[in-house]
């Protein structure tokens, strides 16, 4: 399969050099940029894929009338992050 290009874009020369300045050892502008397009390729499918799950979600508890109250999901949310802030504290051996 041939490669394709991205557009090439304009910038403020102050974000390229801040750019430039981050970038890895070894690392090349044209890397930078793969890389940075994909991540938000990523993020951006995620994100769809998230609010559809909560569409069919939603779907759902309209269709069967289960609903769970938001005050329960903070709370089982709650009692997770305590769980794992106090999981972190452990010392392992």
């Amino acid at each position: 399969m041939k490669s394709a290009t991205i557009p090439s874009v304009r910038v403020e020369p102050e974000l390229r050099a801040e750019v430039e300045a981050l970038l890895a050892e070894g690392e090349t502008l044209s890397e930078f940029v793969e890389s940075s397009v994909r991540q938000t390729v990523n993020q951006r499918r995620n994100q769809a894929e998230f609010l559809a799950r909560g569409l069919r979600s939603l779907d759902n508890a309209k269709r069967t009338g289960m609903y769970v109250d938001a005050d329960v999901v903070l709370q089982k949310l709650e009692q997770r992050l305590a769980a794992a802030k106090s999981a972190r504290r452990v010392p392992k051996r």
